[in-house]
C-alpha cells in the first residue's frame, strides 16, 4: 500500500533529483544520454509493471472525446506563424536551419521522433504521473502544474533557459489537455505537433544534450560538424 509520504520521496528521487543527477554525470564525466536516462525508465517501467492499480488498456488505448483533434489543432494553428516570426525577428540566422542545413536528418527526425521520443515522455509525465500520484497532487490545477514543472525539469540536461520555459509552456499545455481528455492519443498527437515545430523553426537547437550545446556558442554555430552530438535523443 503505497502511502502519501512514500510517494512524496518517490516523486523527488525520481522527478528533481535525477535530472539534476543526470545533468552532472552527462556534463562532468561524460556519460552519454541513453545511459543516463536508462536507470531512470527502468525504475518507471517497474513501478507500472508490478503496480495492480493500473490498467494499461484503459490508460493507453481511452479514445479522445470528440472535438478534441479541432481543440488541438486550432491553437497550434494560431501560434505556429508566431513562432516562426519570432524565429526570424530574434534568430534569423537559426530559421528553418535544421531542414535547410541538414535535410536527410530532418526528415528522419520528423518520422522517429512521435515514437523515440514523444511515446516515453508522454506515458511517463502524464499517463504515469497522474495515476502513480493522483493522492498525493489531489487538485487537478496543482497536479496539472507539478506534472509540468517536472517536464520542464527534465530538460535541465540541455543547459539553457529558453528549452526549460519553452517546455514548461508545452507542459502546461499538455498536462492540461490529458487532465481534460485522459487520452494518451490526444498528448501524443499534441507533444509532436509542437516538437516538430521547434525543431523545423530553428529552436531545436536549444535542445542538444552534449558538452557543446549550440545554444551555449558551440559547434553548429560555427560550422564544426565533427562532434557528435544528442538533438532530444537523435544522435548526429
Amino acid at each position: 500500500m503505497r502511502t502519501r509520504r512514500w510517494l512524496a520521496v518517490e516523486f523527488a528521487l525520481l522527478f528533481i533529483a535525477a535530472p539534476c543527477l543526470m545533468r552532472v554525470i552527462m556534463f562532468d564525466h561524460g556519460v552519454p544520454l541513453f545511459w543516463a536516462l536508462g536507470p531512470v525508465i527502468a525504475v518507471i517501467a517497474a513501478l507500472t509493471l508490478f503496480d495492480r492499480t493500473f490498467d494499461w488498456r484503459s490508460a493507453l488505448l481511452t479514445p479522445m472525446p470528440a472535438g478534441t483533434t479541432r481543440a488541438i489543432l486550432a491553437p497550434f494553428a494560431l501560434a505556429a506563424p508566431a513562432v516562426l516570426l519570432a524565429v526570424w525577428a530574434l534568430l534569423p540566422d537559426q530559421l528553418f536551419n535544421l531542414p535547410r542545413e541538414r535535410t536527410k536528418l530532418w526528415a528522419k527526425m520528423l518520422v522517429l521522433y512521435p515514437f523515440t521520443s514523444v511515446l516515453a515522455q508522454e506515458f511517463i509525465y502524464r499517463v504515469f504521473f497522474f495515476h502513480r500520484y493522483a493522492t498525493l497532487f489531489v487538485r487537478p490545477a496543482v497536479m496539472i502544474a507539478v506534472s509540468a514543472t517536472a517536464f520542464a525539469l527534465s530538460h535541465v540536461i540541455f543547459r539553457n533557459h529558453l528549452a526549460l520555459a519553452l517546455t514548461l509552456a508545452g507542459g502546461l499545455l499538455f498536462s492540461w489537455r490529458y487532465w481534460k481528455t485522459r487520452s494518451f492519443a490526444a498528448v501524443w498527437i499534441e507533444h509532436t505537433l509542437w516538437g516538430w515545430l521547434l525543431f523545423t523553426s530553428g529552436l531545436g537547437i536549444y535542445f542538444f544534450a552534449n558538452s557543446k550545446n549550440p545554444a551555449w556558442g558551440a559547434n553548429l554555430e560555427t560550422g564544426d560538424k565533427s562532434a557528435p552530438f544528442f538533438l532530444h535523443g537523435f544522435q548526429l
